[in-house]
């Protein structure tokens, strides 16, 4: 059984870019205009439905926007969902608060992971108790945030966050969704989840699942959207996107990960409202950025924001790089930079992420060799050298005695016409290191961030610096181990990557992370094997 499509009667003006999509509640303000509507529902109950096949892979195109999706009870058995696949500190969470007779949920990200069969980056709780009562029934657990309150529940040296219905039900942007009515019908249970629901950012983020009867609702279409491998917000985009402009960037942040692609709508709200990014704080920012290049999925986030617009603005010198390199904005080639983010994303995850510190790092140590390409000996001996954290005269040794063939593809690399000496060297990795350190700070500087673009005019201004002094100088620390005196240390063997280590911002680990990034990615190893 379906529930019928949502009729309404709907004027807007200025604000709505799309004329088809039904709109699910009134709105009073959005910038200048306004608007009246008239909100009709016909529930008869819900669809259920099987487990599907090929879910996460792209089986079509947009559904008729000028339907309502059908509310959907899915069985997680069917779907491949397993107990086992439940973070075992999420579920000692769980079930806490179901031995006290409350409900609880996962939802957002972790269940559309789990469909897919991905690992979650964390695990969401909502749950029917008040705040407050959560806090009363853990040991160790504090109520942050003060305009969207919630719980950080410690479980060893896990931190699992739950939220209430009744306190995101009193919370949300302007309040444009808190005055939806409660369908003839519609059951108390599936009105508090279908509402929380409408306040959610996409539909694949709009899954909740009940692990004790093995239940996902789905009342947005996220299930749909999952099959198609689409990126849709709840509401229309274009208001999604005005209601909270950091919504821009998750939205690339979900699509980058999961590998989908994003609406029509999506695509055409991101042309007009991109800019809007800007407004936000600095530091949500640098979470935002973080999540793209720090969790597995590098790559793909420098594309998507090379080709939406958006790199200009929050990386202006990598944008220039790619202007400077021809790139297209659909460009499916590669070159050095990205390259250097594919070898980061085989080695972090969203579960093993690494520190900011490491991805910052990447983008200054390609950007001095833009400014000046250096010979792949002297970026070997440079990277054997952070790898042993300054072990300047051995690096150098070994370096000279690399016989592999390097990748010939990259225009920042090249190479000398004869071979220079260990003192020759030593004077190019130092100077590789200082210039990397010099990249930082005018990467941190306003001066230099809005002048990044300056040759070419046409493409959008900005000064924007989210990057704060301490990641700076953090970021910084990792070169200061290549110096210019030659003493012979002791270079080691290759280690496994301690990622509870690169994800706190260890030192020694992020240096053997970045040298092994480099360096697989000047010497890729499919073409050692092949030598």
């Amino acid at each position: 059984m379906a529930l019928a499509a949502l009729g309404f009667a709907c004027t807007i003006s200025r604000v709505s870019l799309y004329r088809h999509r039904p709109l699910i509640f009134c709105i009073s303000k959005v910038g200048s205009s306004s608007s009246s509507c008239s909100v009709a529902v016909e529930p008869s109950g819900f669809v259920e439905e099987k487990g599907t096949e090929n879910a996460g892979h792209l089986i079509g195109e947009d559904r008729d926007s000028s339907q309502a999706p059908q509310w959907k009870k899915l069985s997680s058995v069917e779907l491949g969902i397993r107990s086992s696949m439940i973070s075992k500190p999420t579920r000692v969470v769980l079930n806490a608060l179901k031995k006290k007779g409350y409900e609880v949920y996962l939802v957002g990200g972790c269940v559309r992971d789990l469909i897919l069969k991905r690992t979650p980056k964390d695990f969401d709780i909502i749950t029917s108790a008040e705040l407050k009562q959560v806090r009363n029934t853990f040991s160790r657990c504090e109520v942050i945030g003060r305009r969207f309150p919630i719980c950080h529940v410690h479980v060893d040296e896990t931190i699992i966050e739950v939220s209430s219905f009744s306190t995101s039900g009193r919370n949300s942007f302007g309040g444009l969704r808190n005055n939806v009515k409660r369908p003839p019908g519609c059951g108390e249970r599936d009105f508090m989840r279908w509402k929380n629901c409408l306040k959610r950012d996409f539909t694949v983020n709009g899954l909740f699942f009940d692990p004790y009867a093995k239940i996902i609702y789905d009342y947005v279409g996220g299930m749909e959207d999952i099959k198609k491998a689409k990126v849709r917000t709840v509401i229309p985009a274009n208001l999604s996107f005005v209601e909270d402009c950091a919504r821009i960037l998750r939205a690339f942040r979900v699509a980058s990960r999961l590998g989908f692609r994003f609406t029509r709508e999506i695509a055409l709200s991101l042309r007009v409202l991109y800019r809007s990014v800007l407004r936000l704080d600095k530091g949500r920012i640098l979470m935002e950025v973080n999540y793209m290049l720090a969790f597995g999925s590098g790559e793909a986030s420098l594309r998507l924001l090379w080709r939406f617009g958006l790199l200009e603005l929050l990386l202006p010198f990598q944008a220039s790089y790619f202007v400077s390199q021809r790139f297209k904005r659909r460009d499916k080639g590669s070159n050095l930079l990205l390259s250097l983010f594919a070898s980061l994303d085989k080695v972090v995850g969203p579960d093993r992420p690494c520190h900011s510190s490491l991805w910052l790092a990447i983008l200054a140590f390609h950007k001095a060799l833009v400014d000046k390409p250096r010979d792949p000996l002297i970026v070997a001996a440079f990277s054997i050298a952070l790898h042993s954290s300054g072990s300047l005269l051995e690096a150098i040794e070994i370096a000279r005695g690399i016989n592999q063939p390097h990748d010939s593809s990259y225009m920042e690399l090249q190479e000398s016409p004869v071979l220079l000496s260990k003192l020759a060297m030593r004077d190019e990795v130092v100077d590789l290191a200082a210039s990397i350190k010099d990249i930082l700070f005018k990467m941190t500087s306003v001066r230099y961030v809005s002048q990044a673009m300056s040759m070419y005019p046409q493409a959008p201004r900005t000064d924007l610096v989210f990057v704060p002094e301490a990641l700076l100088q953090r970021t910084c620390r990792i070169f200061d181990c290549v110096r210019r005196g030659m003493e012979r240390g002791t270079v080691p063997r290759q280690l496994k990557i301690d990622y509870d280590s690169l994800s706190s911002g260890s030192l020694e680990e992020v240096r053997r992370t970045l040298a092994r990034i480099v360096f697989d990615t000047v010497y890729p190893k499919k073409r050692r094997e092949r030598s």
